[in-house]
């Protein structure tokens, strides 16, 4: 089972794949960092941007006036959840806000939406398309995964990669505003990987095995990943197995991934600045996924610990898949 993932609460969706032992398919950036030195570097940011002839600079050099606003974020970061990133509106901003290695560049409007991607030889040869209902301070409601198409991101997305991916066979994902690309990753989502399939995750190694992709996809449906989100300031109980089993058992659900560990300063995970991620529940069914994500609510309680451990010193995060 040569998926590569760091979170348990994952190995539902990978451990019954078969795969050979020497072929390595990484589901995190740090892993695909290392797996793929060749094609690496679209993990700069300001990189990707330039080659889409968008403005784009480090924060040593001025943007022309007229470019104002601006959006500002950091060159790479592999782990950061957007971290430091902001919308600058005018030049007196830029320079109170000047940071090491940040950059700014045009600030795109439009939809913002991630996308799984699959290639041979950089030529892209299947898609899916995920969009966030946000709620508020990087936080999102759910995810939905989209069955149609979108043939405006598929084609620069597309067409991009044959320009400059030349040679790369895998798995990529795009986070796209607009349909221009703001980053690239050189992996697939593994959050709602149950949702593609099993049949898809036999494509993937097939994929990476073969350097070729032979999947059927016209029978997609919409689909979605909810998430249950608590505080940073409180620390967790994890739920009951019992109450675990009872949200997988609600119609339409696929999965439920309980993310944290017990004991576990919420300032060393990796979340977004509104909240710290209790569950989520991927589904066939927007309501099921409610309906499972009330219930683990109910079921997970707030604890009070003197002080904060600084990593995880408690049971290990859990999770269940139908």
């Amino acid at each position: 089972m040569p998926f590569i993932y760091s979170k348990p609460w994952r190995v539902q969706f990978f451990n019954h794949i078969k795969c050979p032992e020497d072929v390595f398919i990484p589901t995190e950036d740090c892993d695909a960092w290392q797996l793929c030195p060749e094609h690496r570097w679209v993990y700069n940011k300001l990189t990707i941007a330039l080659a889409q002839d968008l403005q784009a600079a480090p924060h040593c050099v001025l943007p022309p006036k007229a470019s104002y606003p601006v959006f500002s974020k950091p060159l790479m970061n592999l782990k950061g959840m957007g971290a430091g990133s902001r919308v600058i509106p005018d030049e007196a901003t830029f320079l109170e806000s000047l940071q090491p290695g940040h950059f700014w560049c045009t600030l795109l409007k439009g939809r913002h939406v991630s996308t799984d991607a699959a290639f041979v030889n950089g030529e892209m040869v299947w898609s899916r398309h995920t969009t966030g209902v946000p709620i508020s301070d990087g936080m999102f409601d759910y995810w939905y995964l989209h069955k149609e198409a979108m043939p405006e991101i598929e084609d620069w997305c597309g067409s991009w990669a044959r320009k400059h991916l030349t040679g790369y066979t895998g798995m990529a994902n795009f986070e796209t505003i607009g349909g221009k690309i703001i980053e690239m990753h050189l992996r697939f989502t593994p959050q709602w990987a149950d949702l593609y399939g099993d049949k898809w995750l036999n494509a993937v190694v097939r994929l990476y095995v073969d350097k070729v992709w032979e999947f059927d996809d016209s029978g997609r449906i919409d689909q979605y990943s909810v998430i249950l989100w608590g505080s940073q300031q409180r620390s967790y109980r994890l739920p009951p197995a019992a109450e675990i089993s009872r949200a997988a058992a609600v119609p339409g659900v696929s999965s439920i991934q309980v993310p944290f560990y017990e004991n576990m300063d919420p300032a060393t995970a990796s979340n977004p600045p509104g909240g710290f991620r209790l569950a989520i529940v991927n589904s066939y069914d927007l309501e099921a996924g409610r309906k499972a994500t009330k219930i683990l609510r109910e079921a997970i309680k707030e604890v009070d610990t003197e002080p904060h451990v600084n990593g995880v010193t408690g049971r290990a995060a859990c999770s269940c898949h139908k």
